[in-house]
């Protein structure tokens, strides 16, 4: 209802063309990134998990635990996140593969990969 009420009274121009200019921007900086390489491996987080309820005083952190997820959202392309491994207090870690739309079958084979080698990573 908020939504609808700052569209149609005159914030249109302010807050809606705004934002997506913005997405826009990040969706050209990832197109760019696509015409050299197939797929783009990156952390889900800035820090290694949390246990869990140690953060729940503080959304912030919460919030800010997402925050590299949140750049394919906005561009509207696809990506998937897996486990990666453990860290020495052994709290999960995860990585997330990106790739374009019309490459959906690169993701597939990089995480057929990704599984192999996870596997040999995870008998360590």
């Amino acid at each position: 209802m908020l939504g609808t009420y700052c569209l149609s009274a005159g914030y249109y121009d302010a807050y809606y063309r705004k934002a997506q200019k913005v997405r826009r921007l990040i969706k050209n900086d990832f197109d760019r990134a696509f015409e050299t390489v197939d797929a783009i491996l990156a952390p889900i987080c800035p820090t290694p998990a949390f246990p869990i309820g140690s953060q729940l005083d503080d959304p912030l952190q919460m919030y800010l635990a997402d925050i590299y997820t949140i750049s394919l959202n906005l561009a509207g392309l696809p990506g998937i996140a897996v486990p990666a491994g453990k860290t020495p207090d052994n709290l999960p870690v995860g990585v997330q593969f990106m790739d374009e739309c019309s490459k959906r079958a690169c993701c597939s084979g990089l995480l057929a990969r990704w599984s192999g080698i996870g596997q040999f990573l995870h008998r360590g």
